[in-house]
């Protein structure tokens, strides 16, 4: 993810400064000493000196995102996390008036870009949910030059805070049958350690029911109605239904559209289906 991240950062530069023939070098080393004494070419180091998670973006509820397919099955993704990246983008090269120059550059280069362009984004970071936001020179993301350049043991200078928040998904989607009848079995406890009912009296059993009304047309213009308790039967987005509280028999779902005539669908409780097509 990470090299991913660097390698379009490094295009997005060598794009809109722009680099031409390798003029200047972009690396993404710490800025030690050591390291810098060994340029010898105009140099832009991008040193990534931070992340952690963006808290203030974290969906905990709900936790997952569910896709329903139309073949029956529903695909369960955990809400991704958020994370931001936090980089330090320096100037190197022999004179002062030519590090400004190129950091100067630089700053127009990513001021110019409010969230990564996607077509400059590899296949590890393709499908991201959202743009992938850019903030530029923000003073708070960078207050302890003193001590970062401490620890470099290199001499300070100028440098362009850049912070980049991007969205994982650590977890695998998980794809399972949609539930289409649910039983509710209610008697007398046999035995209290299993919580089994006694086989002698016969359990009361209730049957909760989904399906979907599969329409070309404006689902508020349909009204499903179960016959046998002139119950309204409400339609979710998708045309997704839900009846409870069922004995186990026959019934009638009456769907009427606007404009059309009423018709009548039998359905048997319990079944595998209780899909209905207008």
């Amino acid at each position: 993810m990470i090299d991913a991240l660097d390698e379009t950062l490094r295009q997005l530069l060598i794009r809109e400064i722009p680099i031409k023939n390798g003029e200047v070098d972009i690396a993404f080393d710490q800025p030690k000493r050591e390291w810098s004494a060994r340029l010898n070419r105009p140099t832009l180091n991008l040193f990534l000196f931070d992340l952690h998670e963006n808290k203030k973006l974290r969906q905990t509820q709900p936790m997952w995102a569910i896709e329903r397919q139309p073949n029956g099955t529903a695909t369960k993704r955990r809400k991704e996390t958020r994370y931001d990246l936090y980089y330090l983008v320096t100037a190197w090269a022999t004179e002062p008036d030519d590090e400004h120059r190129l950091l100067s550059r630089s700053l127009v280069a990513l001021m110019r870009q409010p969230h990564l362009p996607e077509e400059l984004m590899p296949e590890a970071l393709a499908g991201q949910p959202l743009p992938v936001p850019i903030m530029v020179a923000q003073e708070e993301h960078f207050r302890n030059q003193a001590d970062l350049w401490g620890a470099m043991d290199n001499e300070w200078r100028p440098g362009i805070p850049l912070v980049i928040t991007i969205s994982l998904d650590p977890y695998q989607p998980v794809t399972t049958p949609l539930v289409r009848t649910r039983e509710l079995s209610l008697g007398p406890v046999a035995d209290p350690a299993t919580e089994r009912l006694a086989e002698a009296n016969q359990p009361d059993r209730f049957w909760t029911i989904g399906g979907t009304v599969h329409a070309e047309g404006n689902l508020d213009e349909i009204e499903v109605k179960l016959l046998e308790k002139g119950q309204i039967v409400s339609l979710h987005p998708e045309g997704r239904f839900a009846i409870g509280n069922l004995k186990a028999g026959d019934y009638t779902l009456q769907v009427s559209v606007k404009g059309r005539k009423p018709r009548q669908h039998k359905i048997t409780v319990p079944a595998a289906d209780y899909d209905i097509k207008v």
